[in-house]
């Protein structure tokens, strides 16, 4: 099980950007992918999940509104689309996988770093 998490860059304040995050070695539908973030000096936050079997979807109360999940199966790939960024949005992104059937995310990609400044 691999996750690999692109997309992360330096956007102005209220910008967008599209994060991605390729699965390798097994397919969504047994999994729930997470997005989570720590910025410098803070834990690390969840973000937003979305559930492979029935599309449940959840999102932090920060970005509710502003942040979309989704995934595309024929990709293998789920997205955060990021829009009206906020400097507090500042951190590195990771997703991860959880098999339906655990509790916990037990596999991890590596982060990518958003940067929202102007």
């Amino acid at each position: 099980v691999q996750l690999q998490a692109c997309g992360g860059g330096l956007v102005q304040p209220g910008g967008t950007l599209r994060l991605s995050c390729v699965a390798s070695g097994f397919t969504l539908d047994d999994y729930a992918i997470g997005w989570f973030r720590q910025a410098p000096g803070k834990k690390r936050e969840g973000v937003s999940c979305i559930s492979s079997s029935d599309g449940n979807i959840q999102y932090a109360d920060s970005v509710k509104d502003r942040f979309t999940i989704s995934r595309d199966n024929s990709k293998n790939t789920v997205y955060l689309q990021m829009d009206s960024l906020k400097p507090e949005d500042t951190a590195v992104y990771y997703c991860a996988a959880r098999l339906l059937t655990d509790s916990d995310y037990g596999s991890w990609g590596q982060g990518t770093l958003v940067t929202v400044s102007s």
